[in-house]
């Protein structure tokens, strides 16, 4: 040792090179999903988003660093929203929805590729709402609050 520095054997510096490198590997080599998610594999030299298989489950999964898994919850979930909508008679309409939706695990690799992680956004709420409009739209503000509450309900 000179000037009181460490010096490391010169065959040392490669091993640890190559464990940083390798490092780096595995951690972008792993994949893990928890309960109630299902993983879309999309492949960067293979043809992009896998259709053909079922998407990755639950628990730890190991993918080339230069493909992609995206996330999704395959639970049900709820969304509630609050709109404003207009009767038969032209009478603004306060309606409060709630809805339950969950995406086919097994069509998940389809739902990325043709409307991607926000389907959310692109298609149920846009469906509701539309349905909710074209249905409230049909009755009186009576019938709302009163016997077709629930042939509503069934209609939307």
């Amino acid at each position: 040792m000179s000037n009181g520095q460490l010096q490391l054997p010169k065959t040392l510096m490669p091993l640890i090179l190559l464990g940083i490198v390798l490092i780096i590997f595995l951690s972008k080599s792993t994949v893990t999903l928890d309960s109630g998610e299902a993983g879309v594999l999309w492949k960067r030299f293979d043809g992009g988003v896998v259709t053909d298989q079922p998407p990755l489950g639950e628990g730890f999964h190991v993918v080339a660093p230069w493909n992609e898994v995206y996330v999704y919850e395959v639970r049900q979930q709820e969304l509630y929203e609050k709109m404003k909508v207009l009767s038969s008679n032209g009478l603004d309409i306060l309606l409060e929805t709630s809805t339950w939706y969950l995406p086919k695990a097994e069509d998940l690799g389809k739902l990325h590729q043709q409307i991607g992680e926000n389907y959310l956004e692109r298609i149920i709420k846009p469906a509701l709402r539309s349905a909710a409009r074209s249905v409230v739209g049909r009755y009186t503000p009576e019938q709302l609050y009163s016997s077709k509450r629930d042939v509503i309900q069934n209609e939307i």
